[in-house]
């Protein structure tokens, strides 16, 4: 099992002193919490995509390029790469080019962002934001894996004879994963395609992010990539950690309050019973956490979002010392725990490359027997 981090990268006033960091820390702050995250062992960073005030992110495979420059073992994602208004040809090109940089540390995570104005900004109708999602997330999957394509749609002009360069390093596609919160029309896709299906549930109840899940879960094994329990989850989570939970509701709470998604909403309190952020101390996280397998199954990538609403960088590493020294030593080994022997591992590049080889080499088998089969008859007519 994965664990990480992801930041949507909001430019935010610290409640506590009115300061807020300049785009330029902010960003340099994110490249910071990255490093953190490889440092205390985590395995996965991934940054959200912008294109508007408060947040900073605009460029993903720029940051993530420059991250895997400096890191060795840290998987680089996205936590919302904008399949609806993003040309398919520039991210099959972006992320290919990324993955042959990082050595295949990458994966993204198709979505269609919560700002409605990026429609029109980019060209596009939001309207239409579940057709241009499925048309091209379709092209993107062929320019991966054809090389040469030729296409017409609804919402971009016609390809003939396209290739898409850089090809996929070692001829394997990145992983993708499909974010939702609320359309089960992206849990169909992901299902349909045998991808991965995020769902990003930290503003979510328990019994919606079920529904999801078990949904995914069942036209995935529909479309016969393998059982319900074979199918790839990744799940949301937000944490504020102090070894006092006392101490960490205390401080967290001028934060949650002014939040840019949920301030001046439910409380503190309200929020967390309903839904997965925990407020406390180390070991309420893990408990916490461990209880999301009980209505989304054994999955395969957790993700926390650390870094928002305004936290000083200082605090968020702490943060990061505490997950890594004390959260997620415990969750490896709780979820691993009676984790039945038929559910798969998060996907990385050298298990995609292993598979796509061991495929290669059964179809030249059957090749071959054939071949041998056809020699025989032939010799038989003779």
């Amino acid at each position: 099992m994965q664990f990480g981090i992801f930041s949507v990268g909001d430019v935010t006033p610290d409640p506590t002193t009115g300061r807020a960091p300049t785009e330029r820390e902010r960003i340099k702050a994110m490249v910071a919490i990255a490093l953190k995250a490889e440092e205390v062992g985590l395995d996965v960073f991934a940054t959200g995509e912008h294109h508007n005030p408060p947040f900073v992110p605009s460029s993903p495979t720029t940051m993530l390029g420059y991250i895997a420059a400096r890191t060795e073992r840290l998987l680089l994602s996205t936590s919302t790469t904008l399949i609806t208004t993003n040309d398919p040809v520039k991210i099959a090109e972006d992320y290919a080019m990324l993955q042959h940089l990082a050595d295949g540390r990458v994966d993204l995570m198709m979505g269609r962002g919560n700002t409605g104005p990026v429609y029109p900004w980019f060209g596009q109708d939001i309207r239409q934001g579940i057709n241009l999602a499925v048309e091209n997330y379709a092209l993107l999957h062929r320019l991966w894996r054809e090389d040469v394509v030729d296409w017409e749609g609804r919402f971009r002009t016609p390809l003939q004879g396209f290739t898409s360069t850089p090809r996929p390093l070692d001829g394997v596609p990145p992983f993708v994963w499909h974010g939702s919160i609320r359309s089960p029309e992206i849990a169909e896709q992901a299902a349909y395609y045998g991808d991965g299906f995020f769902h990003n549930n930290i503003f979510w109840p328990a019994e919606h992010t079920r529904r999801m899940v078990e949904l995914y879960r069942s036209r995935y094994a529909h479309y016969g990539h393998g059982t319900p329990e074979q199918a790839i989850v990744g799940l949301g989570g937000q944490v504020f950690m102090r070894k006092n939970s006392q101490d960490a509701v205390r401080e967290f709470r001028p934060y949650f309050d002014v939040a840019p998604v949920y301030g001046h909403g439910p409380s503190l309190e309200e929020f967390t019973a309903q839904t997965p952020l925990t407020v406390g101390s180390p070991q309420q996280v893990v408990e916490k956490t461990l209880s999301f397998r009980d209505y989304a199954g054994d999955y395969q990538r957790q993700l926390f979002l650390m870094d928002h609403a305004g936290l000083p960088l200082k605090t968020v590493l702490e943060q990061l010392d505490l997950l890594g020294e004390e959260v997620v030593p415990v969750l490896r080994a709780e979820f691993a725990k009676n984790r039945p022997a038929g559910v798969p591992e998060a996907p990385t590049h050298a298990s995609l490359l292993g598979a796509a080889r061991k495929e290669a080499a059964k179809g030249a088998a059957k090749d071959a027997a054939k071949g041998a089969s056809a020699a025989e008859q032939e010799g038989a007519r003779a």
